[in-house]
């Protein structure tokens, strides 16, 4: 979702940090903020910095900060259309690991709820990225095996997920977290969102062998 959908590269971190500001937590910078998403969910990071248990308090808190900048996020060029075709040809889902309540708010915001059958949080499974346990339970809510979706992230945590589950490993050189020497793992990397079409295509065309080039 962040960074691959749209560009939350400000409004989160922002969030984050007046959120664990106004808790007496420490003085961050956002790149503290983005060192800490592989860590979990939202509760598990403001726990982090908070030296304690996230509260539920802390969590609404956070929530009313994401939802008050919410308005200045923007899918990125071309994202709507790629979602356009591709909704009109297969079931589309998302798995992030913001909460649910973070990802219904940015979707809803950018208008690309509607697009997505299923949105699965990082707070809705016992693991977080690298681990494949969202994409299997994207997988499990979709009715089809992991092994026949393709999940397009542009976090190296989000490519080894994929690689975990067995899905198609997609890389999308756009978002803020892509890193082109994590990205050599990828099945295939996207130029552009609107390269997604190239997803359509049979996945024995792979030849079952992960690509390095762009599509």
């Amino acid at each position: 979702m962040d960074g691959t959908l749209f560009d939350s590269a400000q409004a989160v971190p922002d969030a984050f940090m007046t959120t664990i500001a106004r808790l007496d937590g420490p003085h961050l910078t956002p790149a503290d903020i983005v060192a800490t998403y592989s860590l979990g969910p939202p509760a598990t990071i403001l726990g982090h910095f908070l030296g304690r248990s996230a509260r539920q308090g802390d969590l609404d808190l956070y929530h009313a900060m994401l939802a008050d900048r919410a308005s200045d996020v923007r899918p990125y060029p071309g994202v709507r259309e790629a979602l356009d075709a591709l909704s009109n040809r297969l079931p589309l889902a998302v798995f992030t690991g913001a909460s649910r309540e973070a990802a219904e708010t940015l979707l809803s915001a950018t208008r690309l709820r509607g697009f997505f059958a299923e949105v699965v949080g990082g707070d809705e499974v016992p693991r977080p990225k690298p681990y494949p346990d969202g994409l299997e339970e994207v997988s499990r809510r979709l009715s089809v095996l992991a092994s026949d979706t393709a999940y397009i992230g542009d976090a190296p945590v989000d490519l080894e997920a994929a690689i975990r589950a067995g899905a198609l490993a997609v890389a999308a050189s756009w978002g803020h977290m892509y890193q082109p020497e994590s990205a050599r793992r990828a099945d295939i990397v996207l130029d552009l969102p609107e390269d997604a079409a190239a997803l359509l295509i049979p996945r024995d065309d792979f030849n079952g062998s992960r690509a390095t080039g762009n599509a």
